[in-house]
C-alpha cells in the first residue's frame, strides 16, 4: 500500500512531466482513494477501461490517453460526465502521462516497441532534440518491406497498412508510436528506408511513394500498449502494489 500522492510525485518525477508543453494535464487529472493497493493500466481511460478496473477492485487507473485535451468543451456533460462519475463513485484515481510516456529513455512507448521488434535504438528522429518524441534505430537484418510488415503484424497482433516506397531492403528505420504520420518526413530527412507509427492520413501515401521511403501504419492503440504496461509493472515493483495491465482493444 501506499498513498496517491507520493505514488504521483514518484511518477511526475521519473518522467519529467514538468518539462512538457503538452496537449493536456499530466499526471493526477481525478482523485479518488487516498491509499493505493491496487492499479489497473490501460491504454485508454474510455468507459469499458473505467468498469473493466472497477470490476477489479482498482484504487487507481493509471493510463496514457486521459482527459481534458487542449480545445475540447469544459462542460463535464454527456459522455465526460458518464466517465467521471463512474471514477468518482468507484473512489478511482485517474493518472495519465501523454508525451512524457512516450519519449521516457526506458519506459516509453517507442523504446518499448523497440525492445518487443528486437529494433537497435541509434537516435532520436529529432536529432537535436533530447526530448525527441520519435526515434531511429535499425532492424537486427535487412529485409523486404513486406517481412518487415509481416514482424509487425506477428508482434502486433495486427496486420499493419503498408505502403511501399522503394523496393530495397529495409535496414535503417524510424518510429514513432501513435498519430505520427506528419513526421514522415523527418523520417526522409535522415534517410532511414521506412518510417513506422500508428495511423495515416491521405497525404502520407504520396510523400511515401514520392520520397522513396516505406510507410507502415501499425495502429494507434496497437504501437501504444507497452509504455504503459511497463510503467504499470515499474511502481508495483517500487512500490510493492498490485498491478494489472488491461487491454480494451481498439483496432484503430
Amino acid at each position: 500500500m501506499t498513498q496517491c500522492s507520493e505514488l504521483v510525485a514518484y511518477c511526475n518525477n521519473l518522467l519529467e512531466s514538468n518539462a512538457f508543453q503538452d496537449y493536456c494535464p499530466n499526471g493526477l487529472q481525478v482523485e479518488g482513494r487516498s491509499e493505493i493497493r491496487r492499479v489497473v493500466s490501460g491504454v485508454t481511460a474510455s468507459q469499458a477501461m473505467i468498469e473493466a478496473a472497477a470490476e477489479q477492485g482498482a484504487d487507481l487507473l493509471l493510463v496514457h490517453h486521459g482527459y481534458f485535451w487542449k480545445g475540447e468543451a469544459a462542460p463535464i456533460t454527456g459522455l465526460k460526465q458518464r466517465r467521471i462519475r463512474a471514477l468518482l463513485e468507484h473512489g478511482i484515481n485517474l493518472v495519465a502521462y501523454h508525451l512524457p510516456l512516450d519519449v521516457h529513455a526506458k519506459l516509453g512507448n517507442n523504446v518499448q516497441l523497440a525492445q518487443l521488434l528486437d529494433w537497435h535504438i541509434t537516435g532520436g528522429l529529432e536529432p537535436n532534440n533530447p526530448r525527441s518524441v520519435g526515434l531511429q534505430g535499425e532492424l537486427a537484418e535487412a529485409v523486404s518491406g513486406a517481412e518487415l510488415a509481416q514482424q509487425l503484424n506477428v508482434a502486433l497482433g495486427r496486420e499493419p497498412l503498408f505502403i511501399s516506397g522503394h523496393s530495397r531492403p529495409v535496414k535503417r528505420i524510424a518510429w514513432c508510436t501513435g498519430s505520427a504520420q506528419g513526421y514522415i518526413e523527418k523520417a526522409v530527412a535522415l534517410g532511414v528506408d521506412a518510417f513506422i507509427t500508428g495511423e495515416v492520413s491521405e497525404p502520407t501515401f504520396h510523400i511515401a511513394r514520392e520520397c522513396g521511403i516505406n510507410f507502415y501504419a501499425a495502429g494507434h492503440h496497437a504501437t501504444e500498449r507497452y509504455g504503459v504496461k511497463a510503467l504499470g509493472e515499474h511502481l508495483a515493483e517500487h512500490f510493492g502494489v498490485e498491478h494489472q495491465f488491461i487491454d480494451i482493444d481498439n483496432p484503430v
